[in-house]
């Protein structure tokens, strides 16, 4: 199917290569293939045709989101934000993707702004809590990740969050709980990143035989799912 779109795509761009409903077309279908270069070429071609068409910012801020550019995608982000500051999912998005691209102070101006607009959305609360854990700031980190855990009970990335703030907050007994329960919930890279988390958090409070289990990855991932260890 997406191949069909990118053979008859190219067929309209060969008569007509003004035509921005193409070029939207070919990098949904470039997308989908998983070609993000070439999708970011034809989303950027079809923003140049109709600078004001809001779909295909949207799109070029989730391909170059895809490609790792986070700073660019939080950059249309907000430009589609400033249009419409009530829309609250682009502030959000523009949150999330500067907190990626390691502009944490921006990204928790974004994200509070979003909570504002609407203090219930579980994504603004999320992005204000990873953003306020990112500057180390435990006192409105913990707020703002408790409630977004209240939103959503359960939600792995919001028991995360939480964890971290825990963690930053000094309430390191009830960080190692939550870390220790998502590594049963988690798998693969997930998993992996919990994990590591886990240990940092127990090297700093154990002795000398603790930080000697830590020194094995495979030791403590299977002592912490036998529940043999704990932080006090």
């Amino acid at each position: 199917m997406d191949d069909e779109v990118l053979r008859r795509t190219d067929a309209i761009l060969a008569e007509r290569p003004g035509d921005d409903a193409a070029h939207e077309a070919r990098a949904r279908a470039l997308l989908a293939l998983g070609r993000l270069e070439e999708a970011e070429t034809d989303a950027t071609d079809a923003v140049r045709l109709d600078p004001e068409e809001v779909r295909y910012r949207e799109l070029l801020a989730e391909i170059q989101s895809q490609r790792g550019e986070h700073a660019d995608a939080a950059a249309e982000y907000a430009r589609l934000a400033r249009r419409d500051p009530g829309q609250v999912a682009w502030t959000v998005a523009e949150a999330a993707e500067r907190i990626e691209a390691a502009d944490a102070e921006k990204g928790v101006e974004a994200a509070r702004r979003a909570v504002r607009l609407d203090p219930g959305n579980f994504d603004a609360l999320l992005a204000l809590a990873r953003g306020l854990i990112r500057l180390g700031d435990a006192a409105a980190a913990l707020p703002a990740a408790a409630r977004a855990s209240e939103l959503r009970r359960g939600d792995a990335a919001a028991r995360e969050a939480l964890a971290d703030a825990l963690w930053l907050a000094g309430r390191e007994p009830e960080a190692f709980d939550e870390f220790r329960a998502l590594a049963e919930q988690f798998s693969g890279r997930d998993r992996e990143r919990i994990l590591v988390k886990a240990r940092s958090l127990y090297r700093q409070r154990a002795g000398w035989l603790g930080r000697l289990l830590t020194s094995a990855a495979a030791a403590f991932a299977f002592a912490l799912r036998r529940g043999w260890l704990r932080v006090r």
